[in-house]
């Protein structure tokens, strides 16, 4: 390919980010997701709480709805509505899963139900299908200065308190239990591993919806995991994973003229579909029997 080809494809795929603001700020927005969400995604996956995960990213609606129904559509009561609804759900359901026999991912499937129809009902009361629309799939072509300052400030803390929190972690994630074993300091690990869930689901929340922000927490988390088997590793292929897949699905919102949420969702799909495929740790062409073994299955077959 010449250079002018070269150039031609670099300004096709980089020109709506060059000429619109609005494009660059979406894309601004989805980094501080990948880079705060997608990590504690990992975690998630492999402490196998990938449930809980949708199930917060519920549960933090009739909160956002509550602002929304006093204040209308304002940033500020959106979010401290739904860190609180987050935050009161975890409580909930980690009270339920001590003081009955229900598992705590069933108290969250529970509660995540009822918190997603509660908010439906306020949003339906107070306003529009526009409004609905928007609290359900987000906005994240329409990202204002101070949504950009709080998903950045999200994806900050996150990173820094997750770095405090990761050995504890880590070991947790091969040795069920053991935060349980550690007392306190392992309570505290795991409320503020529930905390930093929380808010990258509220700032999910405002760009993606509350239908979809936990994309960025699962999906390219999902697809880390069949590429490469070190928990530091895995995070930092998650990134990249959330990187690409926002801006594929950014760029072809705006080529084809789609739902920016749901193309965003799909291509973070994609990759995911492509690792389980062809990942060489645990992938569906990794794990295939060998040649001989299917030889002498075709071999066994005929001879009956």
């Amino acid at each position: 390919m010449s250079v002018m080809g070269v150039m031609g494809a670099m300004t096709t795929v980089w020109g709506p980010f060059a000429d619109y603001e609005f494009m660059r700020r979406a894309l601004a927005g989805c980094v501080c997701l990948s880079v705060g969400a997608s990590p504690l995604g990992v975690i998630l996956l492999l402490r196998r709480m990938s449930l809980v995960g949708d199930a917060m990213a519920h549960a933090i609606l009739p909160g956002a709805a509550l602002g929304y129904f006093f204040f209308g559509l304002s940033l500020p009561a959106m979010t401290a509505g739904g860190l609180l609804a987050g935050l009161l759900v975890v409580a909930l359901a980690g009270m339920v899963s001590r003081l009955t026999t229900l598992r705590e991912d069933a108290s969250f499937a529970s509660f995540y139900l009822i918190s997603l129809a509660l908010g439906v009902l306020l949003v339906s009361l107070r306003g529009s299908n526009v409004d609905l629309l928007h609290v359900l799939f987000g906005s994240v072509l329409a990202l204002d200065d101070p949504t950009l300052l709080l998903g950045a400030s999200i994806a900050t803390v996150s990173v820094f308190a997750l770095a405090l929190i990761y050995r504890p972690l880590a070991v947790e994630c091969f040795d069920p239990g053991f935060l349980r074993g550690m007392g306190r300091q392992g309570v505290l690990a795991h409320a503020v591993f529930m905390l930093l869930l929380v808010l990258n689901l509220v700032g999910g929340f405002h760009s993606l919806g509350t239908l979809m922000a936990v994309a960025f927490l699962i999906l390219p988390a999902a697809a880390a995991r069949f590429w490469v088997r070190s928990l530091g590793a895995q995070m930092a292929l998650a990134v990249l994973c959330g990187l690409a897949g926002s801006g594929a699905g950014l760029w072809l919102s705006f080529r084809l003229g789609i739902a920016a949420s749901s193309a965003i969702t799909l291509c973070l799909g994609v990759l995911y579909a492509v690792s389980l495929t062809v990942g060489p740790d645990g992938g569906l062409w990794a794990r295939r029997p060998p040649r001989r073994q299917r030889n002498m299955s075709v071999t066994a077959g005929e001879s009956r």
